[in-house]
């Protein structure tokens, strides 16, 4: 990959210390929304995590406060059913865990109509500091990421690929996927620059990402 910019340097002691003492503090789940109308008034600035479906956003919420349950997860794809909303630091940072895209084990008609309020989400919310997009780190990025990131880019809102499941490819392959994902983040202008590698089960990553989150805090 090419030099890393400016946005990975800053990750000193110091930054990583921040990171590490915002995600350890208070956090709580303050609402779900399945619809605009149920959009809570934002409380601060907000990171929202997106992706297909059952590519470990409700894990990755857990991993970076620290809690094995804050937010629900299922081996089930499509089960996140509503954006959920959590308040970190008392109104320092809001984490917003999206419904996952593609595949869901409900209705049709129900998915659309989360896919079509996470979208309106992502475009009309002035709040939204920066979007985490999670890609399987076995698969690379897939045509709905594309689409996401296309919206955001029309939205001109940040967004930072997240690679999950680290853990569970080599690391060959691995490069290969981060590789393949940093030329295609160079086509898109919203694209932050930086690629974060992550696994829940095992921490990786999870320091970097709590630090660079917690420099968009209150």
């Amino acid at each position: 990959m090419a030099e890393l910019p400016a946005a990975e340097e800053e990750l000193t002691p110091a930054a990583l210390e921040r990171g590490r003492l915002l995600f350890a503090g208070p956090c709580e789940f303050f609402a779900g929304a399945m619809t605009l109308a149920q959009l809570p008034p934002a409380r601060g600035p907000e990171v929202a995590f997106a992706g297909r479906s059952n590519v470990g956003k409700s894990s990755l919420v857990n991993a970076l406060t620290g809690r094995k349950a804050l937010a629900r997860v299922s081996n089930t794809p499509g089960r996140t059913q509503q954006l959920n909303f959590f308040d970190l630091g008392q109104g320092r940072l809001s984490l917003v865990d999206l419904p996952g895209y593609g595949y869901s084990s409900v209705g049709k008609a129900k998915a659309e109509a989360w896919t079509e309020t996470t979208r309106a989400y992502l475009k009309g919310r002035p709040e939204l500091r920066r979007v985490c997009l999670l890609v399987d780190s076995r698969h690379g990025l897939k045509p709905g990421d594309e689409d996401i990131m296309k919206l955001l880019d029309q939205s001109a809102v940040v967004y930072q690929v997240v690679l999950t499941k680290a853990d569970k490819t080599s690391k060959a392959d691995l490069a290969k996927v981060e590789a393949a994902t940093a030329a295609v983040l160079k086509r898109h202008v919203a694209a932050h620059p930086v690629i974060r590698v992550t696994s829940s089960e095992e921490g990786v990553g999870i320091p970097e990402l709590r630090a660079e989150l917690a420099a968009l805090a209150a």
